[in-house]
């Protein structure tokens, strides 16, 4: 370990022996390399390690805070040859980088492990490795549907960070938002540890002609102006495809038809529909209408509050 220790566990020499260890035991968690491979996380633990080794013992503490000792423990001014010794390699007593040493922080590798004793990476116990048992990675990803395949349900890939990729299921009727799990689709565990799971958040993309509201789907619908006058039958596109609906004779633009069981999950379909004008207004429609009107004049915003 190099630099000071305090540093190395976030704390100052104000520190207690509590804080000490709950440093430790924090760092502990969230850089030991059997749970994180990134190689600066395993410099950290290495120095919270090394720097716990120091300052765990009152006496060590005291001589180091007093300048007798460096952060490695050594004699100052110079390195006394009975620590080259201690710390050779091979050597059964040499500093280790875990908590074998120290029964009091052995409950931080049965939370990690799931198991009492040894534990893997630095300064193993006696027992053996391939016993930790630590479950896989989940996985988290934003997936866009389209529209219908929300709604009538549907199978779509995603790519896996460590490669391939995976066939999905999209329920039918999934919701803008919600997420699906796939159990086991996650990263793999260690040891007997089971893979993580994998979820998926949806969003769906809209639709130039449906929208959705619970479990109905609605459409605006434009008509001709003889289907409104005249009614009649008319094709609708449903999620399912289209469906012949009857036209009122004298529909408006605004009123609303329904086809029932033709939504999702058993919803309907609910169907406003819109007068729309022929592309060009020719003599003869206005001949019609110039005639209709002198004997069928009405008031379409009778009733309606004028400003003021």
């Amino acid at each position: 370990m190099a630099g000071d220790p305090y540093e190395a566990l976030g704390l100052t020499k104000s520190a207690t022996d509590a804080e000490i260890k709950k440093a430790y035991r924090k760092i502990a968690k969230s850089d030991h390399p059997d749970l994180n491979p990134d190689p600066a996380a395993m410099a950290r633990f290495k120095a919270a390690s090394a720097a716990y080794d120091l300052l765990k013992d009152p006496e060590q503490r005291r001589r180091f805070d007093a300048g007798e000792i460096d952060a490695q423990g050594q004699e100052r001014p110079q390195r006394r040859p009975w620590r080259d010794h201690a710390e050779a390699a091979g050597n059964p007593y040499a500093r280790s980088y875990g908590f074998d040493g120290d029964p009091d922080l052995s409950d931080v590798f049965s939370d990690l492990f799931g198991r009492r004793g040894g534990f893997g990476g630095f300064g193993r116990g006696p027992e053996d490795p391939r016993d930790f048992h630590v479950r896989g990675q989940d996985y988290r990803f934003s997936l866009q549907v389209d529209f219908l395949t929300a709604a009538r349900g549907g199978k779509t890939r995603i790519t896996l960070p460590e490669g391939g990729d995976l066939e999905v299921t999209i329920p039918k009727g999934t919701r803008d938002g919600q997420t699906i799990r796939l159990k086991g689709k996650g990263g793999q565990g260690l040891g007997q540890g089971g893979p993580g799971d994998a979820y998926l958040t949806v969003s769906v993309a809209p639709h130039p002609d449906f929208r959705r509201e619970g479990d109905d789907i609605l459409l605006t619908l434009p008509i001709t102006l003889d289907e409104a006058v005249l009614g009649g039958k008319v094709a609708v596109p449903t999620i399912d495809g289209p469906v012949n609906l009857t036209i009122p004779r004298g529909a408006t633009t605004g009123q609303k038809l329904r086809l029932r069981g033709r939504g999702i999950n058993g919803g309907d379909q609910q169907v406003e529909l819109k007068i729309v004008m022929p592309p060009k207004v020719d003599d003869n429609l206005a001949r019609f209408f110039e005639e209709w009107r002198k004997d069928h004049r009405y008031d379409p915003r009778a009733g309606m509050k004028t400003g003021g």
